[in-house]
């Protein structure tokens, strides 16, 4: 018995209660969910940002970002948006394994959603809540694949390198990497030869097709723009000159180095070492003031007068773009829009002296709206021992349209369309509004290099990179544009005086603006130790009427030439400037800035000469809406087709004499086919 005991085995004793703890094996399943999310987040917003952005140099060049800037930005573009799923995780771990589990599949529906907005609004026609209803059932689909078949998370997880993927992509591949790691700027310094070599002042606008400053015979309207045609009268205008790109990162690195776009790389020194900047740099002292390129390396040029704008200024720019890209409609996505000159209110820099003549220009009053870069540039224009290059690119008239031609600054709303009925034609209002306060500009300009003794001795360039067209469905200045309005984008206004030049003439070349640089060195004396694709003006003409213009560098497009006639003005409606009393009721209408008009204070520079809103979806298609201020109608336009925000209408009131100190009275009438008034009770 006792043998029997022995040989048969103990059962231990029951282990006493512990608390329960993760195993290795749930630690490793929440690390593989967040995986799986990276991925997604990966694809939905790391990958398309970091392309728009790598694709955009530009955009780092003219928030003026440091090194350190944008690979933070970087950083938080490739890892914040993991963060908030991640703390979602962490906050399971406290529920049951099937809650976790209900949470984890809703994140992949939802970033699987996200994903099919982006992919089917590329490859379907669907747009607005269909394409939303389509993406959320793909999404659903998607996340009851997932839970079903475990192969699609563990392709999930090992696409959780794709951020890393993206990243490096940008920092060593793309266009933006030239920001992140620059090579060296040395840049061959031409060779000064015989003769004189004078000071150069040069200016180039942005977004002007030469179009805009025509009248109907094909010369410079001087009742609109005097300045433009005071210099014309003094100087040389190649009426038949053409830009080569309707995109600044590859027009003007072309004007400044006399060569046709060839590849799509950075408009920075480390990039272009060779360019107008280093040919003049070893004699001339230069004065660069550039914006959303930097092509003038440190070894040449002072650092800009400006600050940095700083991480937060990408990041919320950023985030613009991100809404941009994950949106359920069509919107231009395009870092462009969001550059704008600061004022000098907004640099903090002073005015620049001495005052202006001109008393209509309020100048000071206004001159806190003034472009700080074009403050900084005008304080520089003074007579100097060594011979002086004095370079500004100035972002105008380019959008955002905000200016009228006194400099008077008006808000308006970001959604607004600029392509379509009505739209179009506003759109092309506001930019001759703000071309008309670049005329008051470049009169300080003239003004200015008079009064220092500049203007006669100087070689004085004001032309412009590109265009763009204010055709109905091709605004803008892409392929499409291009395409059907090469006029309005590829022709831009070219004027040239020489020193102590006095009468001026008219020289229909064929200009490209490839010559521009073979130019500048013949009339400075300096030769270009590069070979270039212009020719200097002091040549023979091209044998050739054709264009040549790149919409992507290295794939010229080639149309033909001659001096382009203006588009057709729309004629004034005969209500505007006249007075209107009481009138009978007939509707309601919504004004977006309505508030705007309860305190207007003039001499701050300030205006509400944008107007904006809706009227009820029972008011046709086209009826014409007339907008008055202090008993003064200012504009009269249409209603146009409804959109996502409802059957809207804007009206740009571009008269300050409308406007008083104090309440103002803003009053929207319907007109009627016979021309009768009916008051709108506003809201």
């Amino acid at each position: 018995m006792a043998e029997d005991t022995l040989a048969r085995p103990r059962t231990p004793p029951p282990a006493p209660d512990r608390p329960r703890t993760w195993g290795r094996g749930r630690w490793r399943g929440e690390a593989g969910r967040l995986l799986e999310v990276a991925a997604l987040v990966g694809l939905v917003v790391t990958q398309p940002l970091l392309d728009v952005l790598g694709r955009s140099p530009d955009f780092f060049l003219f928030h003026r970002a440091s090194r350190a800037d944008v690979l933070l930005l970087v950083a938080l573009i490739a890892i914040a948006p993991t963060v908030p799923f991640a703390l979602l995780g962490a906050v399971g771990l406290v529920a049951g394994r099937p809650a976790r589990a209900a949470v984890h599949t809703l994140v992949v529906g939802l970033l699987l959603a996200a994903l099919a907005v982006q992919v089917g609004r590329h490859v379907t026609p669907l747009r607005g809540v269909p394409l939303l209803v389509a993406a959320v059932v793909a999404g659903a689909a998607g996340a009851a694949a997932h839970r079903r078949w475990r192969a699609l998370a563990r392709v999930l997880r090992v696409a959780a390198v794709g951020p890393l993927v993206f990243v490096g992509l940008f920092v060593f591949a793309s266009p933006a990497s030239a920001v992140v790691l620059p090579r060296g700027h040395g840049g061959a310094a031409g060779v000064a030869g015989a003769g004189a070599h004078p000071p150069v002042v040069m200016i180039v606008l942005d977004e002007l097709p030469l179009v805009s400053l025509l009248g109907p015979d094909r010369r410079i309207d001087a009742a609109r723009y005097p300045h433009f045609a005071e210099l014309a009268a003094g100087s040389t205008w190649y009426r038949n000159a053409t830009g080569v790109s309707g995109w600044t990162p590859y027009a003007l690195p072309a004007m400044l180095r006399g060569r046709y776009p060839a590849e799509p790389i950075a408009p920075h020194y480390s990039r272009y070492p060779d360019n107008l900047f280093t040919a003049l740099g070893g004699l001339y002292d230069i004065k660069a003031e550039e914006s959303i390129t930097r092509l003038c390396p440190p070894s040449r040029c002072e650092q800009p007068v400006s600050p940095q704008q700083g991480l937060g200024v990408l990041v919320r720019e950023s985030g613009k773009l991100l809404g941009q890209v994950m949106a359920p409609v069509d919107s231009r996505i395009d870092p462009e829009d969001s550059y704008r000159e600061q004022t000098r209110a907004e640099a903090g820099l002073d005015a620049a002296e001495p005052v202006p003549n001109d008393p209509k220009f309020r100048w000071d009053t206004l001159d806190d709206n003034q472009p700080a870069r074009f403050t900084t540039f005008l304080a520089g224009l003074r007579p100097a021992d060594r011979p002086t290059l004095h370079f500004l690119h100035l972002l105008m008239p380019h959008s955002p349209w905000v200016y009228l031609p006194s400099g008077a600054h008006y808000a308006a709303p970001e959604d607004l369309p600029s392509d379509g009925t009505g739209w179009v034609d506003l759109a092309r209002a506001r930019h001759l509004a703000q071309l008309g306060y670049t005329d008051r500009l470049i009169g300080e300009t003239l003004r200015t290099l008079r009064a220092t003794g500049l203007y006669d001795k100087a070689l004085v360039v004001v032309t412009a990179d590109h265009g763009v067209s204010f055709r109905k469905d091709w605004q803008g200045r892409g392929l499409d544009a291009i395409t059907h309005a090469p006029d309005q984008v590829a022709w831009v206004p070219m004027l040239l005086k020489e020193p102590g030049q006095r009468t001026g003439r008219v020289d229909d070349r064929n200009w490209q603006h490839v010559d521009l640089l073979p130019t500048i060195a013949d009339e400075t004396h300096m030769r270009i130790p590069w070979r270039m694709d212009g020719r200097p003006a002091s040549q023979a003409p091209r044998d050739t009427s054709d264009k040549r213009f790149y919409d992507t560098p290295g794939q010229p497009l080639t149309f033909p030439g001659g001096v382009p006639s203006p588009p057709a003005s729309p004629a004034p409606d005969p209500l505007v400037g006249t007075r209107v009393g009481e009138k009978p009721p007939g509707g309601t209408a919504t004004v977006g800035n309505l508030a705007a008009f309860r305190d207007v204070d003039p001499a701050r520079g300030e205006l509400p000469a944008l107007v904006w809103g809706s009227v009820p979806a029972s008011v046709p298609d086209g009826t014409r809406l007339a907008v008055a201020v202090n008993g003064t109608v200012g504009a009269v336009v249409p209603v146009v087709p409804p959109d996502h925000a409802g059957r809207r209408f804007a009206a740009l009131l571009p008269d300050d004499r409308l406007f008083a100190a104090g309440a103002n009275r803003l009053d929207l009438y319907r007109v009627s086919v016979d021309g009768a008034l009916s008051g709108l009770t506003l809201s």
